[in-house]
């Protein structure tokens, strides 16, 4: 499938609708073009996260939102370029596997700003960066985990071991070892964003191996659990709906107070070329704990639900590991 053939335009209609930073009385008259480059599809849930919060702001009439998804490494940064020359004023994008390319776009178009998913810091006035941060969710749900299970074995498996992926799986197991010292841990990684049956396949390795709890960075994990009986724990987005009597807790992540920011920045006239990653945090309302409170042993809650408190108001610190898990 071509790039032109990935295009699909939303405009939205104005609607009244509470944002999650306050904007620019200016800006809420000015509404302005933002474009999304997803390398992946947007039903894959990392994309998702950003798609439905871009989608909300033009629901709330804040911008015209445009995309393409399934953008290939090949024809990245000519889609950047494409939707800068037709007037978007934020290009939002992912540069993992194309960090030169992008910044170089970048530079040759100042007056634009761009908001990426990167491993590297921010560049110039309007190259911004962010990291994704569910990983205080993700270590509450370590905690729920860590009294669930029987054979004290945990299993997580992640698309690749590069920070933001590292930091989840590690602040997941951070929880487990709160409530339970002894905790075993096993981890693969799938060497791709989305194939959910090479993730299944990966949980079934996990599971053969003793694990009874599985921590799902990726899509298909949930699946292996169901099929063997286990439970599981989503990430980034809810998947209770699908696997109601598999899936007791997910680490959610919520993109728009990411979007809010920037947004604010662009209509204060501010420059954009710094780390947004701090709008990921709870304090933010970036990042919380979905748990389904029948699924869970109650005298686990209490402790969990203590812990999330201090997150919140900043008393406690959940540690940011991005060594890679073994």
């Amino acid at each position: 499938m071509t790039f032109s053939m990935n295009r699909r335009q939303i405009l939205a209609a104005t609607a009244a609708g509470v944002s999650t930073l306050a904007l620019p009385r200016a800006f809420a008259a000015e509404k302005i073009m933002v474009a999304g480059v997803h390398a992946s599809p947007v039903e894959n849930a990392w994309n998702s996260r950003i798609h439905e919060a871009l989608l909300g702001a033009a629901k709330d009439g804040v911008i015209d939102y445009v995309f393409s998804e399934g953008v290939s490494g090949t024809d990245y940064a000519r889609a950047m370029r494409e939707y800068a020359d037709q007037g978007a004023k934020l290009v939002w994008g992912e540069s993992y596997a194309v960090e030169t390319e992008a910044r170089q776009v970048a530079e040759d178009y100042p007056d634009t700003a761009f908001l990426m998913g990167s491993s590297g810091g921010p560049q110039g006035d309007n190259f911004g960066v962010f990291g994704t941060r569910n990983h205080e969710a993700a270590y509450l749900s370590g905690m729920l985990a860590g009294k669930m299970s029987k054979t004290g074995t945990f299993g997580a498996v992640g698309g690749y071991p590069i920070p933001e992926v590292n930091l989840l799986i590690n602040a997941f197991r951070a929880g487990v070892k709160e409530v339970n010292p002894d905790a075993k841990f096993l981890v693969g990684f799938i060497g791709t964003w989305f194939d959910p049956p090479k993730a299944k396949e990966a949980a079934f390795a996990q599971v053969d191996a003793g694990a009874d709890i599985l921590f799902g960075e990726r899509i298909g994990t949930a699946d292996a659990a169901k099929e063997r009986g286990i439970k599981a724990i989503g990430s980034l987005i809810d998947y209770t709906p699908r696997y109601p009597d598999t899936v007791f807790a997910n680490a959610m992540w919520y993109f728009r107070p990411t979007v809010d920011a920037i947004l604010a920045d662009i209509a204060a006239g501010k420059p954009t070329g710094r780390d947004y990653t701090e709008y990921s945090f709870m304090k933010y309302g970036g990042n919380d704990i979905l748990f389904t409170e029948a699924m869970v042993p109650a005298d686990a809650i209490p402790a969990m639900l203590e812990k999330q408190k201090a997150i919140k108001s900043g008393e406690f610190e959940v540690p940011i590991d991005e060594s890679e898990p073994t």
